[in-house]
């Protein structure tokens, strides 16, 4: 019975031994395999690092504001008798907008005429009679006190017959009309929003670490998405006299150039002025740089030869040290030099000595000023 079962546990090591012994040699001979045949190369996209011109520059959002501009209200009150405009015409200064019914008025100016008039007569009759001692100082003096009061009731009058002639105060546009005929207006009720719209203010802020960067005079252009593709150009006008303690940041001033009237007050924009001279700088695809805490690294391609004599590119990473952006370019200030050939996208399958394939079919975009594109 010993026997048999001595038996038995010798041929299941021998079975069991078996089974293990032959999975150990698989996995060798598999482990083999692939470090004689290697990982297959990963596809990736790449750029070259160039010199480009590099123009520094500031960017901030602006709001555009009318460089005269004020909603057009009258002084007296009264009904609407005429009016003399369009919604979104352009006027010229000076030119009547609205008339409000002065029938009354006008009247009541003509009556205080009549008494200067008169008062003017008798001062002359009266001087004339002082002249023979005919009437004393005091009628004289009294006469010409009526005269000057009379006439400046006249006066008082007529200024405000002219209150009831609503004129624009300067040349612009006229926005839309918001009083009808016949309709009572109270003083100050709005008739109509009037913009001179050339040129046009931009107010923007400024941080004060880039103050430096910007002084009156100072060439900018505004860009504005209503607009694709197209520049104003401008310069500061002015900087305020204080920073806000709450922001840190300094309110700019500009003026723009609007001869076509396609920037409107309240619209916002940005704000593009350039700072220091220009210089050359190695430029790459943003995409290209994968930022970390402990150093900004990207992938260079280099050849390498095999053992069988045949080359393949293999990526390396290294660090570099990255600058100021555009657009969808980022400046290389150390850690590459012109020429390099950088992996743009497939960056994530890569490690130090991967090999690569390229393919630039679909490059991710490397433009210095991109522009929003509704597709």
């Amino acid at each position: 019975m010993i026997k048999r079962m001595v038996v038995m546990l010798a041929i299941a090591g021998l079975v069991f031994g078996g089974i293990f012994g032959f999975e150990a040699f698989k996995g060798r001979m598999i482990r083999k395999y692939m470090a004689a045949a290697g990982q297959p190369p990963q596809t990736v996209s790449t750029a070259k690092a160039v010199l480009e011109d590099w123009q520094a520059s500031e960017h901030a959002v602006g709001t555009v504001r009318a460089i005269r501009g004020t909603d057009v209200a009258p002084e007296v009150a009264g009904i609407v008798a005429a009016i003399h405009f369009q919604s979104g015409d352009e006027v010229k200064a000076g030119a009547p907008l609205v008339d409000l019914r002065a029938d009354a008025d006008v009247a009541q100016l003509r009556a205080l005429e009549a008494a200067a008039a008169l008062a003017a007569t008798t001062l002359k009759r009266d001087e004339a009679q002082f002249k023979i001692k005919a009437v004393s100082q005091a009628t004289l003096d009294a006469d010409r006190a009526n005269v000057d009061g009379t006439r400046a009731q006249a006066d008082a009058q007529r200024a405000l017959v002219e209150k009831k002639s609503i004129r624009a105060p300067f040349s612009g546009r006229a926005g839309i009309r918001a009083v009808d005929l016949g309709q009572y207006l109270s003083p100050g009720t709005k008739i109509v929003a009037l913009q001179a719209l050339d040129p046009v203010f931009v107010d923007f802020t400024a941080p004060q670490s880039a103050l430096a960067s910007y002084a009156v005079g100072q060439r900018l252009r505004v860009l504005s998405d209503a607009f694709p593709g197209r520049e104003f150009d401008g310069h500061v006008a002015a900087l305020d006299a204080v920073v806000d303690n709450a922001t840190r940041n300094v309110k700019v001033r500009a003026t723009v150039r609007n001869p076509e009237h396609q920037l409107l007050p309240g619209m916002f924009v940005t704000v593009q002025t350039a700072s220091g001279a220009p210089q050359k700088l190695l430029t790459l695809p943003q995409t290209a740089i994968t930022f970390n805490p402990y150093g900004n690294t990207v992938f260079v391609l280099e050849e390498r030869k095999r053992a069988d004599g045949k080359t393949e590119l293999q990526a390396q990473q290294k660090f570099v040290t990255t600058g100021p952006t555009r657009g969808d370019q980022i400046a290389v200030l150390s850690g590459l030099k012109e020429g390099d050939t950088v992996v743009t996208a497939g960056q994530i399958k890569l490690r130090s000595g991967t090999v690569v394939t390229v393919d630039n079919s679909i490059k991710p975009s490397n433009d210095a000023a991109p522009h929003p594109r509704d597709e």
